[in-house]
């Protein structure tokens, strides 16, 4: 085989491996049409909250196997926006001055729903919070998104421990 070819199908598969989630999905169901900034800030939370959440019920999930109900406890426990204002409040000096801008984009978005069993200021920190995690993940910064996820959950001490 030319060795041309032969390298550009191991950089090919190289890219492959590196390639974050948003990057795969865009590869199997096409690139996203619109770039990060255009997206609304409650659109950038929707998005957040569910990388927020998988994010941390693998974290659990890899604790060890428990029951079904003990799983959601723990994610419930994490992901409730009580705690996600908690831990923003720890890398908010960590932010650069985009994430800070990103953040108080949606901190201060109009929500049509309210917080169910969390101060209107936790809600809103959270929904911040959850923009922040969408934009990131939106902008394939996966890595930066889970490196300040990490330093916030050890921070506020919710790093759950394996058994």
């Amino acid at each position: 085989m030319d060795e041309k070819i032969e390298n550009q199908i191991i950089e090919g598969e190289k890219m492959e491996n590196n390639m974050d989630f948003f990057g795969q999905i865009e590869e199997h169901f096409g690139k996203s049409r619109r770039s990060p900034e255009q997206y609304s800030a409650l659109g950038l939370a929707y998005i957040g909250d569910a990388v927020y959440d998988i994010i941390i019920r693998t974290i659990i999930v890899d604790l060890g196997n428990k029951k079904v109900s003990q799983f959601h406890r723990m994610t419930s426990s994490i992901v409730k926006a009580e705690s996600q204002a908690k831990l923003m409040k720890t890398i908010m000096e960590d932010l650069t001055e985009e994430e800070e801008t990103i953040f108080r984009h949606g901190r201060n978005a109009k929500s049509p729903t309210s917080a169910k069993n969390a101060s209107i200021v936790d809600y809103r920190v959270a929904t911040g919070f959850e923009a922040l995690v969408g934009y990131l993940y939106l902008q394939h910064k996966t890595e930066r998104a889970l490196e300040l996820i990490e330093k916030g959950l050890k921070k506020t001490k919710q790093l759950p421990e394996s058994d």
